[in-house]
């Protein structure tokens, strides 16, 4: 048999919800205390604060197809404090966020304006803004073209000072395929192989403007054993296989070689790599760590 329950408010005073009270501060914007904005002498200036774990969606471009797609990116969105003042006004970053964002593609150049926009706004004398989001791409399996949707995770780091001007990270992590060249060369059957992660940063020239997500890709793809597919048929499966028997990588041997993709592009300044294989015939990974300033 159904029960009469009491009406919803009279239930939420049932689980403890009391009525508001009538209150004596205010309501008008204007006249409310901004405590953040207080000058006075707070003993320290502080390099960054602000706000992290922001997530929003963007719109990116790439020379991969799909050219133009929409992803989800998480920020961190910082300014400098000078110490005569307590704090920021935080509201203003994710509203600067929402506003530019409405009409502008996500990329490392207009990253450069987005921070020299919150430096600004938040009458401060730098900034930092730093996202990371999935990058997803076509890729067409070695044998039968077979297409599917890879994806490699994209970090952009960009500074704006007003004395120093600007510096620009990118960051890109992708997955491939190593053979061991070790156990090719002493076993009689075959050689045992794994999944290996490649994490790239560089540091570049501003003035060049690049689609950084595919240099790094690329740095990364061709310098492995074999690129990871998102669908193979057994011809393909064959194709992956003895690609990757004829081009065996130590840990070590992918950290140089992509270096040395990197070396040569003149707009990279420097760059730190690691590599890590996540060992198939052991409990362990294996790590190769490289820096290098020009």
């Amino acid at each position: 048999m159904k029960r009469s329950l009491p009406p919803k408010a009279e239930r939420h005073r049932h689980f403890g919800s009391v009525d508001p009270i009538v209150g004596s501060k205010p309501t008008d914007k204007e006249k409310m205390p901004d405590l953040q904005n207080k000058p006075d002498d707070f003993y320290f200036p502080i390099q960054q604060v602000g706000i992290s774990n922001v997530k929003y969606p963007v719109m990116i471009e790439a020379e991969l197809a799909p050219t133009t797609q929409t992803t989800t990116a998480e920020f961190a969105l910082t300014t400098s404090l000078e110490q005569d003042f307590k704090g920021i006004n935080m509201s203003r970053l994710t509203e600067q966020l929402h506003l530019f964002f409405q009409t502008h593609l996500l990329s490392v150049e207009t990253l450069r304006e987005f921070t020299a926009i919150l430096a600004k706004e938040m009458k401060q004398s730098s900034s930092n803004v730093r996202v990371t989001f999935p990058w997803f791409f076509t890729k067409s399996s070695p044998a039968l073209q077979k297409e599917g949707m890879a994806h490699a995770d994209v970090t952009y780091d960009v500074t704006y000072d007003e004395k120093q001007g600007y510096q620009s990270t990118i960051t890109l992590t992708a997955a491939v395929t190593t053979l061991c060249p070790c156990s090719k060369e002493i076993s009689e059957y075959s050689a045992h192989n794994q999944r290996g992660f490649v994490t790239m940063t560089v540091t570049v020239d501003e003035a060049v403007e690049t689609d950084w997500k595919t240099v790094l890709l690329e740095a990364a793809e061709t310098n492995a054993s074999s690129i990871l597919y998102p669908v193979l048929k057994r011809p393909d499966e064959k194709a992956v296989t003895e690609h990757a028997y004829e081009n065996p990588r130590f840990v070590e041997d992918l950290a140089r070689l992509v270096a040395a993709d990197l070396y040569e592009h003149e707009a990279v300044k420097a760059f730190e790599i690691e590599c890590r294989n996540e060992e198939s015939i052991h409990q362990h990974d294996a790590i190769a760590r490289l820096s290098f300033v020009k």
